[in-house]
């Protein structure tokens, strides 16, 4: 996974420095499509890994990771967009984000690379009609980047109260073992 390493190496120290990161965007493949998340979001990326299923949760929400003793929910954005399910291989991996003071893993189907987007390369999104493609109520913008455009998505929408409650109790769970040790 020489790629993912490479990547890490773009993001690692990058979260501490915002001036650093303004503009800058963490990209991924999901379907047909490339998709941008803000970098100041990402935490970092992981391969993927053995995942704990948790009964009772949309088909999107796949379980929790343990991720050097934290309890990590992990959700899969091809699944979150209505698209079609796809099996994991090794180009499969878990974008672990700070979304709402939570953090969440997001499984992607191939990480691209980190980009930078000016402001004025950003435009809304397209007001279709509500019938259109579910991701698109998770896009903010798209950003042009020489000549093709990424949906540019809004953390925050990824995540409905419902998802927040899973990740809350996994938050709770990290709360309680750091208090018995």
């Amino acid at each position: 996974m020489d790629e993912t390493s490479e990547l890490k190496k773009q993001t690692a120290g990058v979260s501490n420095d915002e001036s650093n990161e303004k503009g800058k965007y963490m990209t991924f493949k999901s379907g047909n499509e490339y998709f941008g998340l803000a970098i100041q979001y990402v935490n970092e990326i992981i391969q993927m890994q053995e995942i704990t299923a948790i009964p009772e949760t949309e088909d999107y929400i796949k379980g929790l990771i343990n991720l050097r003793g934290k309890v990590v929910p992990v959700i899969d954005v091809r699944l979150r967009f209505k698209q079609k399910p796809l099996e994991y291989n090794d180009r499969t991996c878990i974008i672990v984000v700070n979304v709402k003071s939570t953090v969440v893993g997001l499984i992607v189907e191939k990480i691209a690379e980190v980009v930078e987007i000016n402001e004025d390369n950003i435009l809304p999104p397209p007001k279709i009609g509500h019938g259109e493609k579910a991701q698109n109520k998770y896009v903010y913008g798209i950003g042009k980047v020489g000549s093709a455009v990424k949906l540019l998505l809004d953390p925050d929408k990824l995540l409905n109260d419902e998802d927040l409650s899973v990740v809350e109790q996994a938050n709770d769970m990290n709360m309680e073992e750091e208090g018995e040790v």
